[in-house]
């Protein structure tokens, strides 16, 4: 029987949910492209409800423990001795969430020689390092397109938040004013605004096909170019680098995932070739912009704003200074977490987990590391130093 060890976020200062503010959630047919919801065989959880916290479990304990294994779920993962280190060394399984990632670095893994599954609940596996986990014939799985429909609203909303100036404004409401000069001075339509998107994967295009209807003028850039007929029906205009897309954007949106291509792209350097005034959004990896780039390209004018969720490390330290740079946006890692993308990223844990132990093949879409390998998913959007 296995081991299982669950790293999730904490439960809510006031403690667990007991009422929550809707009764159910929408019912979805499936995703965008007809890939199929997570198909486990059965969810011992309520839809809508909590998961992704450590009282939540995933939702998994029942499951687990009716077929002999042991669920062990923590949040204690950074310390010295965090209750995490101290149960690697004989896991079978090590779950982790991007929100609340449980670094799975070359020295983790030489100290788990039992692992042989990393399963991501949700998306993006850069909080695992995947050289590392080919080496010692580690699968990587991960619950894709689970939360990407997430991503893209939480990208859609923070670029009305900065370009409106919204933040700012509702705070006047909060203090008891009636600032309107204060409010509007950095307010601004984003219609007619040119847009671009670094990556056009499954987040990517969900986010152009969201703008669109703003009539924003849409640009894109990737490594693997967009069918013709999908850059004629939104009128996107491609772009070979993020170098030659950022000049003409009046909004730039990071939905790549981290690897050596994409780490610091965002420094002094690129973002000086930015229009002044221009607004950056990251809900994709931290490390794709450079930490004081950022802070610095605020502070003199250069970028008009910054948004997104994304920060290194996560949690983000007090004294981080995306936390105080002015013109922001920031939230903690929230846009993948919401209680809809909960409810479909712990069913697509329980489904890998099934095919983990039933011994049949996991879903080459979940994939991102077998065999030795990058596989799956993993070998369209990672890459390694091998």
């Amino acid at each position: 029987m296995a081991k299982v060890l669950c790293v999730l976020y904490d439960d809510p200062v006031n403690g667990y949910p007991t009422t929550y503010a809707r009764n159910d959630l929408p019912h979805l047919d499936g995703y965008p492209g007809g890939q199929t919801l997570p198909t486990p065989s059965a969810i011992d959880f309520t839809p809508g409800h909590l998961l992704g916290s450590v009282s939540g479990e995933l939702g998994l304990r029942q499951y687990l423990e009716s077929q002999g294994h042991t669920l062990v779920v923590t949040s204690d993962k950074d310390s010295d001795d965090s209750e995490f280190d101290r149960h690697l060394a004989d896991a079978d399984v090590v779950i982790s969430q991007p929100f609340w990632p449980a670094y799975l670095t070359a020295e983790r893994f030489a100290r788990a020689p039992r692992l042989k599954l990393a399963l991501t609940a949700g998306i993006g596996s850069d909080h695992v390092d995947l050289d590392a986990a080919i080496e010692h014939g580690v699968t990587v799985a991960e619950v894709t397109y689970c939360n990407s429909i997430s991503v893209a609203e939480h990208v859609v909303m923070s670029i009305l938040n900065l370009v409106r100036n919204f933040v700012p404004s509702h705070q006047i409401v909060l203090d008891g004013g009636w600032n309107i000069a204060d409010a509007v001075a950095r307010s601004y339509d984003v219609e007619g605004m040119h847009v671009g998107t670094v990556a056009a994967g499954r987040i990517g295009l969900a986010v152009l096909r969201r703008l669109a209807p703003f009539d924003m003028r849409l640009h894109y850039t990737d490594r693997h170019r967009l069918p013709a007929e999908v850059e004629r029906e939104l009128n996107l205009t491609f772009h070979e680098t993020a170098a030659d897309m950022v000049p003409h954007c009046d909004v730039v949106t990071i939905n790549a995932p981290l690897h050596p291509e994409t780490e610091g792209l965002f420094n002094d350097e690129l973002i000086a070739t930015m229009k002044r005034g221009a607004y950056l959004i990251n809900t994709a990896r931290a490390r794709i912009a450079d930490r004081d780039a950022v802070v610095r390209a605020l502070e003199s004018g250069q970028l008009a704003g910054y948004a997104g969720d994304v920060w290194f490390p996560q949690p983000a330290p007090a004294d981080h200074p995306w936390r105080t740079m002015p013109n922001q946006g920031m939230t903690p890692h929230i846009s993948g977490s919401s209680l809809s993308a909960q409810a479909r990223y712990a069913a697509g844990t329980r489904e890998i987990l099934e095919s983990f132990f039933g011994g049949t093949p996991i879903r080459d879409e979940y994939l991102i590391v077998d065999g030795g390998k990058l596989a799956g998913t993993g070998a369209h959007s990672y890459s390694t130093n091998r």
